[in-house]
């Protein structure tokens, strides 16, 4: 198997700060990586700085699966994989998704959307081989694209702040139009891994504080509470994992508590304002009109079949309003099937982390699979190709032994 790579280098016991630099990741697993991100950097209809025809940056974005497909058949040429029951779930789902599909009333998009989650599912099972290294690679990879996106996030407000905070005063990307919860998304994830590592003493601590500030600011001009929340919740559980092997997490979890407390009790009229965002206690209450459309979803009636395996996948909406909950949408789309694949996905996912070794490895699939779970009850994305399918795959890879792979 070529794109081998060292193990992580340890001085004294510990992993040495350096090792997630980019020149330590091989550039073909990264060039599949970023094809896996591009095709899931859905194609907004936010403004950007310079206008961007919806039909190409759709075909830009649709076209880097093959792309992805591609340079995953080029790093594994002989097709050599690991046996791995989360993805057998993912094509499990994929495979009953593609049936449902092609009885849907928008035939052309839902069987569309079924062939893409089955090719991405495809993607994940060439990398397998990959999985479960000591350098973490894959999550090397993931973290470099999330640090080339908000980096252009970035670089769009400093040329353009009108325009990226014209979204409601909410920063988006208008170099490439990303929505605000997606940058939200990024900017959390980011933050939380460079957390996790640098209580790991995997990272420095200047590159903690870059981190933390770029993730911070992004994630406080998003104006996202489901990304903040999650952040804070996966955070405390990757924490309570490291709490009595690391005197770096104790110290840190003393300091957080304290100045939370602090600044909660110095600026609780102004992050009350944040966390509203111009909302009244009801509408926030209403998590913004999400509650009125699970309701609908769920008091449609519907034939026993489609409650069971769903009526195919769609663009997440009904009757035109996005649902904005991974769970309800999954029933719409995927049926109770759905549901329980993705949740027993959830579950071995945790069970995997409970019998882990600790470590910089469990603590950072534990934060991401947090995350996750807990992002989404508000958003979409554990059942279809998604940023959020790509962050459980590196949390499944970092849970994973590395052992023998077997010929397809």
């Amino acid at each position: 198997m070529s794109a081998t790579l060292a193990a992580v280098p340890v001085v004294g016991g510990r992993h040495r700060a350096d090792d997630l630099r980019i020149r330590g990741v091989p550039r073909r697993m990264l060039a599949v990586w970023g094809a896996l991100f591009f095709n899931v950097l859905a194609f907004s209809a936010n403004p950007t700085l310079v206008p961007i025809p919806r039909p190409v940056g759709q075909l830009l974005t649709q076209g880097a699966l093959m792309l992805a497909v591609l340079l995953a058949l080029a790093v594994n040429p002989r097709v050599v994989v690991r046996s791995n029951v989360i993805l057998v779930l993912l094509t499990m789902l994929g495979v009953v998704a593609m049936m449902t599909s092609i009885h849907n009333v928008f035939l052309l998009g839902s069987t569309f959307r079924a062939c893409r989650l089955v090719g991405f599912v495809l993607v994940l099972w060439l990398l397998t081989p990959w999985w479960g290294r000591q350098d973490m690679l894959l999550l090397r990879c993931h973290r470099r694209c999330l640090w080339i996106i908000l980096g252009t996030v970035v670089a769009g407000a400093a040329i353009s702040p009108g325009l990226a905070f014209a979204f409601e005063g909410r920063l988006s990307g208008i170099l490439w139009p990303i929505p605000p919860t997606q940058v939200a998304h990024y900017a959390a994830v980011l933050l939380g891994t460079s957390a996790v590592l640098w209580m790991c003493r995997v990272i420095t601590g200047r590159h903690m504080l870059v981190s933390l500030a770029l993730g911070g600011a992004v994630l406080v001009g998003t104006h996202t509470r489901t990304a903040l929340i999650a952040l804070v919740v996966g955070l405390v559980v990757a924490g309570a994992s490291l709490f009595l092997g690391h005197a770096r997490v104790r110290r840190t979890s003393a300091l957080g508590a304290v100045l939370a407390v602090g600044v909660a009790t110095m600026f609780a009229s102004e992050i009350t304002k944040w966390a509203l965002r111009g909302q009244t206690t009801q509408e926030a209450g209403q998590l913004t009109g999400r509650t009125k459309v699970w309701s609908q979803v769920f008091d449609m009636p519907r034939p026993k079949l489609q409650e069971l395996f769903g009526s195919g996948l769609s663009n997440m909406s009904f009757n035109g309003l996005p649902i904005d909950s991974n769970w309800v949408a999954s029933y719409l789309d995927q049926g109770w099937f759905g549901i329980v694949i993705q949740a027993t996905v959830i579950i071995i996912l945790l069970l995997l982390a409970a019998t882990r070794e600790r470590g910089p490895q469990r603590a950072v699939a534990l934060f991401i699979i947090v995350y996750c779970l807990v992002a989404s009850f508000t958003e979409t994305g554990l059942g279809t190709a998604s940023p959020y399918l790509l962050d459980l795959t590196v949390a499944a890879s970092l849970l994973v032994r590395e052992g023998q792979v077997s010929h397809s």
